[in-house]
């Protein structure tokens, strides 16, 4: 069965062809390490050609390198080979992901990395870095963290019936592969790890029949879906919520990294159930029919998850529709002659038809555009 093999990156592929006998280079490791959180464009032209010049005899050894060289030069590549059993050609037709910090250094060692695997013949491999992802702050690599699990979501499933999925954590740092353990316990097959030492052998974990508890976070679907859409909701509001899904922002609780991989698992269930009732939304019995008649799972979740996302821009406005109007997902806009009755979109081809008055949106109809454009009450 083919693969989906992701490696969290490391540095250490760059940082290891220092000399640490050569005077001028002594201070490499200092400056690399100060400047360890810097994207390309923050760093000074030093340190700029240090990273090149490290890129450059990297690349060099790994092309003159025999297979043990390469594998103790590179930790990811030492996973790689460890499961491929050193046979690269192996992998032709399998999909690897690099998972980068955001991060001048951890870019640059993913393409180092990337760039030695299509010498090898595996072309279908990309590099990953989460927006802001690095251990420059708790806030930083949480934020990074919480979008590496969105998009683990967005990439995974999809692929799940036509591949197996490898969870390559040899490289990349301490903390990534922390969180990468527990996350891959949801979305791998099998987790990767390897003994130390000439002729390493891989060490597998299997995936586990892990099961998330739905019916003990079911009754609070409708504030996790606010916090997901970006609601800070008042600590005073989810205190019958489990501590442990929730952090802390601007004195306001949103979702933790785990209460985000949580969502993630169960929203599919929780949001194509009944029709939630989300702050500053009301319904009229039209448009619960309508909503009634979807049949499709996928279809009334993002409608929910935009019900939420509607009610989590109202809350931020007061009431006030105009913030919905700047809002380019939802692209909220009055009809043209039919007197004082708005629409809101959904996805490109579904709407929903309402009015509004005194903060509170009532919701008429939901449907593909020209059946709600044609019929909005």
């Amino acid at each position: 069965m083919r693969r989906v093999i992701i490696s969290t990156i490391g540095t250490s592929l760059l940082t290891n062809p220092i000399s640490r006998d050569n005077v001028d280079e002594k201070y490499w490791y200092a400056s690399l390490r100060d400047m360890a959180n810097q994207k390309w464009e923050n760093l000074s032209e030093e340190v700029k050609q240090i990273i090149t010049t490290l890129k450059e005899r990297a690349i060099a050894q790994l092309e003159a390198g025999k297979i043990q060289t390469i594998r103790g030069a590179s930790a990811e590549l030492n996973g790689i080979y460890g499961i491929y059993q050193e046979e690269l050609t192996q992998g032709k037709e399998d999909i690897h992901y690099l998972i980068a910090t955001d991060t001048a250094q951890g870019f640059t060692t993913a393409e180092i990395v990337q760039t030695f695997l299509q010498q090898k013949g595996i072309n279908n491999i990309s590099i990953y870095t989460p927006s802001g992802l690095s251990t420059a702050s708790t806030t930083d690599f949480s934020e990074g963290i919480d979008e590496l699990i969105v998009w683990l979501q967005n990439q995974i499933p999809p692929l799940r019936k036509d591949y197996k999925i490898y969870f390559n954590l040899v490289g990349g740092f301490k903390s990534l592969q922390g969180y990468l353990n527990t996350i891959g316990m949801f979305y791998a097959d099998e987790i990767i790890y390897i003994f130390e030492g000439v002729g390493s052998e891989l060490i597998t974990i299997p995936r586990l029949p892990i099961a998330i508890d739905i019916a003990a976070i079911e009754p609070h679907t409708v504030k996790l879906a606010l916090m997901d859409a970006g609601a800070g909701l008042p600590p005073e509001q989810v205190t019958d919520v489990p501590e442990s899904l929730l952090g802390t922002f601007n004195d306001k609780r949103v979702l933790s990294t785990w209460g985000k991989l949580i969502w993630e698992q169960s929203k599919n269930k929780l949001l194509s159930q009944k029709l939630l009732e989300f702050p500053g939304i009301e319904y009229k019995d039209s448009f619960r029919g309508d909503y009634n008649q979807i049949k499709s799972q996928a279809e009334r979740v993002k409608l929910q998850e935009t019900l939420a996302l509607v009610s989590c821009l109202l809350a931020q406005s007061n009431g006030d529709t105009s913030r919905l109007k700047t809002h380019g997902g939802v692209q909220y806009d009055k009809y043209e002659n039919k007197g004082n009755m708005d629409h809101f979109r959904v996805t490109q081809g579904l709407r929903v038809s309402c009015t509004s008055a005194k903060g509170v949106l009532l919701l008429h109809r939901y449907g593909k555009e020209p059946d709600v454009n044609t019929n909005p009450w």
